[in-house]
């Protein structure tokens, strides 16, 4: 049971990766969805789409990794903590005009 629910929650990331790279998915970042058109404006849309759909994929496979290697967490922890407060920077830096 429990695999399943994994399985589920990283082919959702899987989804959600490719909706927000398509473009279909710019409601679904938090904080963009509720700017005002000129904070928008100072955003890269493209580059801000491609950082989160990097961090959602990422996601999916950290899921599959804590699924296939669970005595690893322990390292991989950190990691994906570390990659996001990565993601988020550039989200803030890198996808500004």
């Amino acid at each position: 049971m429990e695999n399943f629910i994994l399985y589920s929650l990283s082919a959702f990331f899987l989804v959600l990766a490719l909706v927000v790279y398509f473009g279909k998915g710019d409601n679904l970042i938090a904080g963009y969805n509720t700017a005002s058109e000129q904070e928008r404006a100072q955003y890269n849309i493209k580059r801000l789409r491609l950082i989160i759909a990097l961090l959602l994929l990422l996601s999916a496979g950290f899921v599959l990794t804590l699924l296939y290697f669970p005595y690893i967490s322990i390292i991989a922890t950190p990691i994906f903590v570390l990659v996001t407060l990565i993601c988020v920077v550039l989200a803030n830096t890198w996808a500004k005009k």
